[in-house]
């Protein structure tokens, strides 16, 4: 599945709210190797080697598309380096003391069993710190589930899409930390974000949840479901008199550090 860089920095600023609450609880004050997990455009990576200018930055996406964009950044910091690579094959090696991984997870069937894996491989004192959309049952979701299994589109879209279960609630992410032995804090916020322009939402989602669609349908079969898709989502997020349209999303936050061994 590709990405487009430009698609999804079109809400950069609301995109990077969740990535500044979730860092902002990472206490570590001079990291040797700090792992930014699916650092898609590297801009949000660039802010943590700027907070630890004397740390080894490492940010890693899947996306070649987006590790290409991030290299092409100007102004990059010395100690800032992207890789290709799944973060499903990542493993902490020693000396890194902070693993982010911000809006990643969801797309990772079985990503409970990765934060045990790299909990259990963190040294003494390292931080990991997760964040993870939990809206999969908002309308933008629901919506979007509920057309893909009709009657017109179940054939060639069954079981492209996540349902509800993608992630875990922020509970499930504290009890699964502390097992792995972290301290750890979890919790949950919901952004009301204000969007503009004409059909907001479904912009939104071009530049995430959609794309899996996108990716498999040809290009006039895509245009087809995404104006039924487009009808929906206005009556589900309809404007505002002064045309801002109200979004909510809920975000699910974890942030431990590893505990000193009994």
């Amino acid at each position: 599945m590709r990405w487009d860089p430009a698609q999804y920095e079109l809400f950069a600023d609301h995109r990077s709210r969740p990535f500044f609450d979730l860092v902002g609880r990472i206490g570590h004050h001079a990291p040797r190797r700090v792992v930014d997990l699916g650092c898609g455009s590297g801009e949000l990576t660039a802010v943590l080697a700027q907070r630890w200018p004397d740390a080894e930055v490492l940010g890693i996406d899947s996306s070649p598309e987006m590790v290409n964009a991030a290299r092409r950044r100007p102004h990059q910091p010395p100690n800032l380096a992207f890789a290709v690579g799944d973060v499903r094959d990542f493993r902490p090696a020693a000396g890194t003391d902070v693993v982010v991984s911000n809006a990643v997870l969801q797309w990772v069937q079985g990503h409970q069993e990765l934060l045990v894996q790299w909990a259990s491989l963190l040294e003494e004192g390292a931080w990991l710190a997760v964040q993870v959309p939990g809206n999969f049952s908002a309308p933008s979701h629901t919506l979007m589930r509920g057309l893909a299994d009709s009657e017109r589109w179940r054939g060639r879209l069954g079981g492209v899409l996540r349902h509800d279960d993608a992630v875990g609630s922020p509970d499930e992410y504290l009890r699964l930390l502390r097992g792995a032995g972290l301290e750890t804090d979890a919790w949950e916020t919901t952004y009301l974000h204000l969007l503009h322009g004409a059909d907001p939402v479904l912009e939104w989602v071009r530049g995430t949840g959609l794309r899996p669609v996108l990716a498999a349908l040809p290009e006039q079969d895509a245009a087809e479901f995404e104006q039924a898709y487009a009808r929906d989502l206005r009556l589900a997020y309809p404007a505002e008199a002064d045309g801002a349209t109200h979004f909510p999303f809920r975000r699910i936050f974890a942030v431990g550090v590893k505990s000193p061994t009994p």
